[in-house]
C-alpha cells in the first residue's frame, strides 16, 4: 500500500477571512481531493473551513488538528479530528504532519506554521495577491538559511499542481 500525500493548507481564521480567501481555499480543497491527497488543516474556521468544505465536496479526506482539547471545536467538514490540547504549539504538529504546505493569506498563526515548516524544510507554495503576514516571503526565503523557497502561485489548480511537483521531486 502506498502512503497518501498529506497537504497542509493554512491561512486566515474566521477573523480576517474574506470571500476571496474562502473561494481560493474552497477551490484548493477541491483540487486536493482530485489529486487523491489528504487535506490537513487546523480544523477551525475561515480558510480551514472553506478548504475542508471543498475537499469534502470533492470526495476527499480531511484531517483537522485542533489547538483545543475538545473535538467539538472542529469545523463540520473534518473527517478525522485530532484535539491536540496543545494551543499554539499545534502549529508544529500541523507542519510536521504535512508533506507540503499551501498558504492562503494569514496572520501570526499562519506565520508560526510557515516557520515550523521552513525549519523542517517542507515544500511550500503561497497564493499571490492576498495581502498577509506571508507576503514579504513569497518567491523568497524566510531567512538567511534559505531552507526552502516559498513559491508564489496565482490559482488553486496551480497551487496543488506545484506543491505535488515539489513533494515528489
Amino acid at each position: 500500500m502506498v502512503k497518501k500525500i498529506q497537504i497542509l493548507v493554512i491561512g486566515n481564521n474566521t477573523n480576517g477571512c474574506t470571500p476571496k480567501h474562502e473561494k481560493m481555499a474552497y477551490d484548493i480543497g477541491v483540487e486536493i481531493a482530485k489529486s487523491n491527497s489528504v487535506l490537513i488543516t487546523g480544523g477551525l474556521g475561515g480558510v480551514m473551513n472553506a478548504c475542508s468544505h471543498g475537499a469534502k465536496d470533492g470526495n476527499g479526506i480531511t484531517v483537522g488538528i485542533l489547538p483545543q482539547d475538545d473535538p467539538k471545536f472542529a469545523n463540520d467538514y473534518c473527517d478525522i479530528v485530532i484535539p491536540s490540547g496543545m494551543g499554539f504549539t499545534r502549529d508544529f504538529l500541523n507542519a510536521l504532519s504535512a508533506d507540503g504546505v499551501i498558504i492562503v493569506g494569514g496572520g501570526s498563526g499562519t506565520l508560526s506554521e510557515v516557520c515550523a515548516a521552513y525549519m523542517s524544510k517542507k515544500p511550500m507554495v503561497a497564493i499571490r495577491g492576498i495581502e498577509s503576514s506571508i507576503t514579504p516571503y513569497i518567491d523568497g526565503y524566510v531567512d538567511h538559511r534559505k531552507n526552502v523557497k516559498i513559491i508564489g502561485v496565482d490559482t488553486a489548480k496551480e497551487a496543488v499542481k506545484k506543491i505535488l511537483e515539489l513533494i515528489t521531486a
